[in-house]
């Protein structure tokens, strides 16, 4: 159990949301008018995780059967983010538990925020979708700052902006880029086993606690005891 933690960093996609079956029509339908062959929910739960441009760039090696082009991915991209913008919350669908838990952590006092790769204009209109952008007083998305996770740029910001020793701050994610951006930034981390990780076992990453249910971050960080 962690007793000087003040604040609370979470991931995205495959942490708070289960936005992939979203994420799978819109890379579907962006294939297909391009042209090109189409692909899986199950492919894109392993392609989650590095952005909206990351997500694109498999998809399209998939289709062509090799490395894509950096023109054809900039021309791609505005069909990719409309047909996204058009199903950004159809099927997509919180976790167990998430609301429950993030309203027991605000309560009590934690300063929240959402720290994911999601291009920001998405990210803001999913939270709102579900919910739970109260919970949280920082939003960054991938395209926030110069740089997004691994990098430690965002964490960064935080401790900077909340003005945070680095023992006072924890990093909550699904993916081994949560992982990597909290070691960067000396910070905690709890990885999910639920989530996206490139269909890796999220603990390999070595985040400081591994957790099954998202309910079970509380046996970590005990409200009762701020």
């Amino acid at each position: 159990m962690w007793d000087q933690i003040k604040a609370i960093a979470f991931d995205l996609d495959g942490t708070l949301i289960d936005s992939v079956p979203d994420l799978a029509v819109a890379t579907q339908e962006a294939l297909a008018e391009l042209g090109l062959a189409t692909c899986s929910e199950t492919q894109v739960r392993t392609w989650v995780g590095n952005g909206a441009e990351m997500l694109m760039r498999r998809a399209m090696t998939n289709a062509l059967g090799a490395e894509v082009e950096q023109a054809a991915l900039d021309a791609a991209m505005p069909v990719f983010m409309h047909h996204y913008q058009e199903n950004l919350e159809k099927h997509s669908a919180l976790y167990s538990d998430v609301h429950q838990v993030l309203q027991t952590l605000f309560d009590a006092g934690f300063k929240l925020a959402v720290v994911t790769n999601k291009p920001y204009r998405f990210t803001l209109p999913l939270l709102e979708a579900f919910n739970i952008n109260g919970f949280f007083s920082l939003v960054l998305g991938g395209d926030s700052l110069a740089k997004m996770k691994p990098d430690p740029l965002p964490l960064q910001h935080l401790l900077k902006e909340w003005q945070l020793d680095k023992a006072e701050l924890l990093m909550v994610g699904d993916s081994k880029n949560d992982i990597l951006a909290a070691k960067a930034a000396g910070v905690a981390s709890i990885g999910l086993t639920y989530g996206y990780n490139y269909g890796e076992d999220i603990g390999l990453a070595g985040p400081d606690a591994v957790c099954e249910q998202f309910n079970d971050i509380l046996n970590w960080i005990n409200p009762t005891k701020r």
